[in-house]
């Protein structure tokens, strides 16, 4: 009966505000549109949203980002709606926290916040739980005057005397030293996982990058049969995952899925993730999938574009994959995407729609792009060796007696610089 009573409590949902506050001027639409996907998350993260608060400001409050009438009215609601907890669409500084917190006596958090508690809960790997953790520590970090006040005390006593040390520099102290050892481990399993990667470096290798729950887990299931977690939620998975398949061809090749991205992802989030998104920066052609039924399509096509022009990745091949064509009233929008984006496929991953199409524009895509090469360097050009590791992809080497010979595979747009330093010695 105990146990019964516990699950109750433990399935009782925080009634929450879902909250945004912009300068007057403001795209309203878009805003309202961001709202909704906060309130998507709140609930991901296991809130009930209670009500929606939106607000527009001259000039946003330093202090409490709510204007000062709008800040009474949510303290009435807080109050009459049993409410505990207020989340922002826009991330917070540590002051603007403790401010409100203050006012309305109850937990207060942002966009940032949101995310990294669905990160956690979804984190099922020691590397994904390692980048969650980091993530989570360099968020809290600065924070720290807001929630461990009560241990600002001066300690005193044999041993303290001098300068001394708070308790709040020691926790400081503390979480930097696990954020130090957290990013040691993440190089540790960032070395493991590029030696794996050299030894599937012969297959050519294709990455999913998109917004997330657009389907990018349920058309890797159905290229490969893979049998990945599919969930509709944000941020369903959150581990990169390999599976083989083949091409029309009849050559082997790998496919990876990465981490959704969303707006406003927390910096220190991507960072923490980079080993993840690894996958991506080393594949050979990216499919940037699309739910193009979301009626925000390009706003999210935008924001996947600006966080691989973060990750430098922006200029790789790429086929946009525009997935659930299925849930399309309207199938003229085909035509004219179609015009707009060149290299542009429409599928349905889950109904197995186009899938044969799609197979076969990535393997245009690949040959169109690549090329292998023949290196034929003698020892006494042995300087050039190291030259060839760092800025190509070497697949094989055999050494002779009179020279060392390499299979590079070399990107269409590298051929000619390649061919200016390695011109002579490629075997024609």
């Amino acid at each position: 009966m105990i146990l019964e009573k516990q699950n109750k409590i433990e399935e009782k949902r925080e009634r929450a505000i879902a909250c945004s506050v912009k300068v007057k001027g403001s795209n309203r639409e878009e805003a309202l549109e961001d709202l909704d996907e906060l309130v998507f998350l709140a609930e991901t993260a296991g809130a009930e949203i209670i009500h929606k608060i939106y607000q527009e400001l001259p000039k946003i409050s330093s202090a409490t980002v709510l204007g000062k009438g709008k800040l009474e009215e949510v303290k009435q609601i807080v109050k009459e709606e049993n409410i505990s907890l207020i989340i922002f669409d826009d991330n917070l500084s540590p002051a603007q926290v403790s401010n409100l917190e203050k006012e309305l006596n109850i937990k207060v958090t942002d966009r940032s916040g949101i995310i990294l508690d669905i990160f956690a809960t979804r984190a099922r790997t020691n590397e994904a739980k390692t980048q969650v953790e980091l993530a989570q520590l360099q968020y809290i970090l600065p924070r720290l005057t807001r929630m461990w006040t009560h241990l600002s005390k001066q300690y005193g006593g044999i041993g303290t005397r001098g300068p001394g040390e708070t308790q709040i520099e020691t926790d400081r102290r503390i979480i930097r030293l696990r954020i130090q050892n957290l990013k040691e481990k993440l190089k540790e399993i960032e070395l493991q996982k590029k030696e794996q990667r050299k030894k599937r470096s012969e297959m050519p290798k294709f990455a999913l990058v998109g917004y997330t729950n657009v389907g990018k887990s349920t058309l890797i299931n159905t290229i490969t049969n893979a049998g990945v977690y599919v969930e509709d939620k944000l941020f369903a998975t959150l581990d990169t995952t390999v599976r083989q398949f083949s091409l029309p061809s009849g050559q082997k090749a790998l496919i990876s899925d990465t981490v959704g991205f969303i707006k406003k992802l927390p910096h220190n989030l991507v960072a923490s993730f980079k080993s993840t998104l690894m996958e991506a920066m080393e594949a050979d052609v990216l499919l940037h999938v699309i739910d193009v039924s979301h009626k925000l399509f390009r706003e999210q096509i935008e924001t996947v574009n600006k966080t691989l022009e973060e990750l430098k990745i922006n200029e790789k091949p790429t086929i946009m994959v525009f997935n659930k064509v299925d849930m399309l009233d309207d199938i003229t929008i085909h035509r004219a995407l179609k015009n707009e984006f060149a290299d542009s496929i429409f599928i349905s991953a889950k109904r197995g729609k186009n899938i044969e199409s799609l197979l076969e524009l990535m393997q245009e895509k690949y040959n169109r792009f690549h090329n292998i090469f023949e290196v034929c360097l003698p020892y006494e050009k042995s300087e050039l060796v190291s030259h060839l590791y760092d800025n190509y992809e070497v697949q094989e080497r055999l050494d002779t007696e009179t020279s060392m010979v390499f299979k590079v595979k070399i990107q269409a747009e590298k051929e000619k610089y390649f061919e200016n330093i390695f011109g002579k010695y490629i075997s024609k």
